[in-house]
């Protein structure tokens, strides 16, 4: 595949706050039909590559692309139009508002509205369990569900790309299971995703490749069952 039809390409992206560095040259790519995934400790820089990509953060070098595209410090709301949705950390769920209203939210960008409607059918068949909760609050619902929740928004905008900042995080096991074989059922879909993940051990099992991010820069990459064997990733990252 030429680099030009990668669906992301980030290229020696740096990004301060103030005069603090959190990203130094930092670059990734997500090839077509790749789940990638980007592990690294809290504090290392993947919340701020997230921001970075998606326009929340001006870099102060470097370069994205999408799909051959420099979106490089565009508007998030212009890189929804482009392909490109987010899952936050932390969800970032309307509390007040019922699990429809939030997932309508999903397609701000559309005009499309019957392909708006076939995708809301889609969407929530993904999620069987909460195929009869549409009218509930979205508060009410437990993490595992608000992340679900969260990821059938994100996929209202139709997106050819997903970025998922710390899906697992706070959840119990058996539902980082959960969100983990949602997350391969997107990918079968066709949707390109980058995983930003602390949860090394399930971001290893489901990934197709993977990068290591210490201190604000990229330490290594390689096929996530490579690096899975690595000695140095099962003591930091696995405790193993």
């Amino acid at each position: 595949m030429s680099t030009e039809a990668l669906p992301l390409k980030v290229s020696g992206l740096s990004a301060r706050y103030g005069v603090v560095p959190a990203l130094n040259e930092v670059s990734i790519t997500v090839g077509s039909g790749e789940i990638v995934t980007l592990i690294g400790a809290n504090g290392a820089g993947k919340s701020t590559l997230i921001k970075t990509i998606c326009g929340l953060v001006r870099p102060s070098a470097g370069s994205v692309h999408l799909f051959g595209e420099n979106v490089t410090g565009m508007s998030p709301d212009r890189l929804v139009r482009k392909g490109l949705s987010v899952v936050p950390e932390g969800r970032r769920l309307f509390g007040e508002m019922t699990m429809l209203e939030n997932l309508e939210l999903g397609s701000f960008a559309r005009n499309d509205t019957a392909a708006v409607k076939r995708d809301l059918d889609r969407v929530i068949s993904l999620f069987p369990e909460l195929r009869d909760r549409l009218a509930t609050q979205a508060s009410t619902f437990s993490g595992g569900q608000q992340q679900m929740i969260a990821v059938a928004r994100a996929l209202m905008s139709a997106p050819r790309i997903l970025l998922l900042d710390e899906p697992t995080i706070g959840l119990a096991p058996a539902i980082v299971d959960r969100i983990a074989e949602m997350i391969k059922t997107v990918a079968e879909t066709g949707v390109n995703i980058l995983l930003v993940e602390q949860n090394a051990e399930t971001a290893l099992a489901i990934a197709d490749r993977a990068y290591i991010l210490e201190g604000g820069a990229i330490t290594a990459e390689d096929s996530a069952s490579v690096l899975a064997q690595s000695p140095e990733v099962q003591r930091a990252y696995l405790g193993i």
